[in-house]
């Protein structure tokens, strides 16, 4: 085996773990914790002004693992966002599920 097969492999095999460790969302049950996103993500074109001006991206229509990653990089800090981080430090895994699910099944 040559060395990138066996790192493809390890990858392959961490992606599917972490991917079988994702609670299943349930769209409809997030319908009740939008309110901290709706701010921001649910304005078209919005553009914040703190700490810097920026396109905030929409999320709608998003691959639910890819928004669950999001969510897991804020709250570890690997992503550095402060408003970002702290409301990802107020969910669980299943919010975060939840939440993926229902902005995954809306239009980008």
């Amino acid at each position: 085996m040559t060395m990138k097969t066996i790192l493809g492999l390890m990858v392959f095999a961490v992606a599917g773990a972490a991917f079988a460790q994702t609670p299943l969302g349930n769209a409809e049950a997030a319908k009740a914790k939008t309110s901290m996103c709706e701010g921001c993500h649910g304005v078209p074109g919005y553009r914040t002004a703190s700490p810097h001006v920026y396109h905030v991206p929409k999320i709608g229509g998003q691959q639910p693992v890819y928004l669950v990653n999001a969510l897991q990089e804020y709250k570890l800090g690997a992503r550095s966002h402060p408003t970002m981080r702290a409301i990802a430090e107020s969910l669980s895994e299943q919010d975060m599920a939840d939440l993926a699910a229902y902005y995954s099944s809306l239009q980008k």
